[in-house]
């Protein structure tokens, strides 16, 4: 018999605020029934048509990725229109151990050789648009109060497959959704278990700010302004960090040129270490709210257990407040402009 026990409501508590200001992070248990989704996120994965696909790879590289599902540092996907313009559509990137080094062809079954699927589900699927828009996000989002009008972009089922579930390197998710100053808040949906030997999140806790009393990694970085908070929060835990790279569009009108990363600062982002780092295991049913600068990652899958999530992002989508960038990898379309989670 199952002992799941759903949280009623998305309102958080003082410590709930608290916590997730003081680490970049925050680890909400409970909150929503995996099974719906993760039933849906496994049709999506093993439904589509095989021989329209340009067999494009998804790599971590060294930039690791918004949203922990790794974005590479842009080599691999250098003219690649099947990425660049995935941010209106749902699209299929396969696992790089799925194919056979020497023939490129696939040594695994369909279902188990997919990395993820993106980009637009929240809008396109009406399983995870329902689920992404609902009352209980609204409340959390209204909690935090650190958008004003927040918006929805990046939507992911990323998959971390047995075996060979690549890992991702340490990154923050700003790097990947840059509005200046940076305002992206990462949502994540634990859809099964997920632990150390599948691929857990790890984080390197209140990376996202520097300390008041000064700084052991380096100087502060001048890239960006932090918007200051209304509470006082900056006054105790220090100002916010902002990011010291971007993965950009190399020509914003042209997908066929390519992507790579963008230097801001040398300075602005802490170092990760290991011996402060905290793994976050969490049972399917989880959320994890990701602030965009602080610095996590997860490791290779070595179980013979999937590790099935979905993930999105959230912006600030006031442009008085924050602009997004137009040289940004995912841009919104007037087909498709970026979802406001308040006036669904």
């Amino acid at each position: 018999m199952s002992t799941f026990q759903e949280r009623e409501t998305g309102r958080l508590s003082s410590e709930e605020l608290e916590t997730f200001h003081r680490q970049g992070y925050l680890v909400l248990p409970g909150f929503f029934r995996p099974e719906p989704l993760l039933e849906r996120a496994r049709e999506l994965v093993s439904n589509f048509d095989v021989s329209l696909h340009p067999m494009t790879k998804f790599t971590t590289g060294d930039g690791g990725g918004g949203g922990g599902g790794g974005e590479d540092d842009g080599q691999d996907h250098v003219g690649d229109r099947y990425f660049l313009e995935s941010g209106d559509k749902v699209r299929h990137f396969f696992e790089e151990g799925a194919f056979d080094p020497v023939t490129n062809r696939l040594v695994r079954p369909l279902d188990r050789s997919i990395n993820k699927v993106g980009h637009a589900l929240h809008v396109l699927d009406p399983v995870f648009s329902q689920f992404s828009f609902q009352q209980k996000v609204v409340e959390v989002a209204r909690s935090l109060s650190v958008h004003s009008d927040p918006k929805v972009l990046q939507s992911m089922i990323i998959c971390k497959q047995p075996s060979i579930g690549g890992a991702v390197p340490p990154h923050n998710d700003s790097t990947f959704l840059y509005t200046d100053p940076p305002s992206a808040l990462g949502f994540w949906f634990a859809l099964e278990d997920c632990s150390a030997s599948n691929g857990c999140l790890s984080f390197l806790p209140g990376s996202h700010r520097w300390p008041k009393l000064g700084d052991t990694v380096g100087g502060r970085g001048t890239s960006v302004t932090p918007r200051p908070r209304d509470d006082g929060k900056d006054d105790l835990l220090g100002p916010q960090r902002g990011v010291n790279k971007r993965f950009v569009r190399k020509d914003p009108i042209n997908p066929d040129a390519g992507t790579h990363f963008e230097i801001l600062s040398e300075d602005e982002e802490a170092v990760w270490d290991d011996q402060k780092a905290v793994v976050e295991e969490c049972p399917a049913g989880t959320l994890v709210l990701i602030h965009g600068s602080v610095l996590h990652k997860s490791e290779k899958n070595l179980s013979e257990r999937s590790r099935y999530i979905y993930t999105y992002h959230m912006i600030e989508g006031d442009e008085s407040k924050a602009k997004y960038d137009s040289k940004n990898w995912l841009q919104p379309t007037e087909e498709m402009p970026f979802q406001s989670l308040y006036r669904q």
